[in-house]
């Protein structure tokens, strides 16, 4: 993804123009020109600017499409992430505590401060002290809490395969933490 494809995909707020699908990391949006959509609007918009104006001045509801969604055959683009994911290979932006060198997730000089945030919510330290103490939103403590990349793993359309790259914290200490939220529900 290029620097301009980020720009639109930020700005419109990781949404549909036409149908309002939200995907947080843009993997399921297309720049159409100047107009960001999903796969499922993208496959039926018109080439014409004036035409794709009118088409996606006529909303529709996200999930009235989520069929379509579901059953649509698998981009090529996807089925290469997928391939990636499986080979152990980073399919996203490195985490944090991450950083990418040639492709390969390399843990960052920050990567103590994941091992700090994991030791003090297993210890007992509410997300909001962590947070707070992090300089971080709770969801933000709740990313990297719940991120199978910390443990060696690479995580793709709900898949988990075995990564390539070097784990910041145990397993052991990943499993604690998981037990921990399910236990607070």
């Amino acid at each position: 993804m290029n620097e301009q494809q980020k720009e639109a995909l930020e700005k419109a707020d990781f949404k549909c123009a036409k149908c309002g699908y939200y995907s947080p990391i843009g993997k399921d949006l297309i720049l159409n020109k100047k107009s960001v959509l999903c796969g499922v609007c993208n496959t039926f918009a018109p080439i014409n600017p004036e035409s794709l104006s009118s088409y996606i001045g006529e909303s529709i509801d996200w999930q009235v499409l989520e069929s379509f969604r579901k059953h649509a055959p698998e981009s090529n683009l996807k089925k290469g992430m997928a391939a990636s994911a499986e080979s152990g290979k980073a399919v996203s932006r490195p985490p944090f505590g991450y950083r990418m060198i040639n492709g390969e997730l390399i843990p960052a000089e920050n990567s103590d401060e994941v091992r700090e945030i994991f030791e003090s919510f297993s210890g007992g330290t509410s997300l909001n002290s962590i947070a707070r103490g992090h300089n971080m939103s709770v969801n933000g403590i709740k990313k990297i809490l719940k991120n199978f990349t910390y443990i060696g793993k690479i995580k793709f359309d709900s898949k988990i395969s075995q990564g390539n790259h070097q784990p910041i914290i145990s397993k052991e200490l990943f499993n604690e933490v998981q037990k921990t939220f399910e236990q607070k529900g």
